[in-house]
């Protein structure tokens, strides 16, 4: 678990090399905060104790992401290649099958740096932000905190029709989410009959929709954009800013959310590393 102390420090560090290089880094914050005592995930440099370096690992399931950074002033002196080789030893300490590398898309370091290392371009992911939409509200959907264990495994289903986990990653990737996570957890519903579920974190005067899926014979139907309207209207009411993320490749997901008012600010690419 990071300290508080930790934490700044990786902000601090953040807003100098994001800053410098005109992008965002995708560092998981929501994560980073609640972290599990009994895992290695996160590694450090520092400098005349200062933090000049930090590899995070954020794993879903057998898959494992990595994203990085070092401050400008202390770059090609190896540090993040040792912070890297760190974050894949004990990648492969877990029998990870997939390991991802995480690059801002317009980060040149990064991209000039994955051109050393065996990687292989994976997949692009958008970050959205809410602009103000007229949406419609349609009583037949309706969402509601999950509670029982009937949501539960609703869930974990949705996980793996959704997201591609098997059953196993699935129940160990939703119970480190109820374990660790303060976000809110809602099943879709449509005319009284489970549908999907998704996520809410509400952190730093922010709302963020992760891990909205809904059953695959189902989609189609309009469901999920009804669903996605209400809970942007419940976070608009609250006056906050709404983000989510969303593959490039995923054409149908990227066409809701533009329907529903979100628009592409900023992207990220993943690089898979070849073991």
């Amino acid at each position: 678990m990071l300290t508080k102390v930790e934490l700044n420090e990786i902000k601090a560090l953040q807003q100098v090399c994001e800053n410098e290089g005109g992008f965002e880094l995708k560092l998981n914050f929501e994560m980073l905060e609640n972290r599990e005592e009994n895992k290695t995930e996160d590694f450090f440099h520092y400098e005349d104790g200062r933090l000049v370096g930090f590899l995070g690992s954020y794993g879903f399931g057998n898959k494992v992401e990595l994203c990085g950074m070092v401050h400008p002033e202390y770059r090609r002196r190896g540090i993040f290649s040792r912070l890297l080789e760190m974050g894949l030893e004990e990648a492969k300490n877990q029998n990870i099958e997939t390991i991802l590398l995480n690059a801002p898309t317009d980060s040149k370091t990064a991209k000039e740096f994955l051109k050393t290392i065996p990687c292989t371009f994976s997949v692009a992911e958008y970050q959205m932000k809410w602009q103000k939409t007229e949406l419609t509200e349609d009583p037949a959907i309706t969402l509601r905190p999950s509670i029982s264990t009937d949501d539960r495994e609703a869930e974990i289903q949705l996980e793996v029709s959704g997201f591609g986990f098997s059953e196993e990653e699935a129940r160990e990737y939703h119970q480190t989410i109820r374990d660790n996570s303060g976000d809110q957890r809602f099943i879709i519903e449509a005319n009284r009959k489970t549908a999907g579920k998704m996520r809410v974190s509400e952190t730093n005067g922010e709302a963020w929709i992760y891990g909205f899926a809904i059953f695959p014979e189902l989609r189609g139907k309009g469901i999920g954009r009804k669903a996605l309207s209400k809970v942007v209207k419940m976070a608009d009411q609250k006056g906050l800013p709404i983000f989510l993320e969303v593959e490039a490749k995923n054409a149908h997901a990227l066409g809701l959310y533009e329907s529903c008012g979100f628009r592409s600010y900023h992207s990220q690419d993943y690089y898979e590393y070849l073991k």
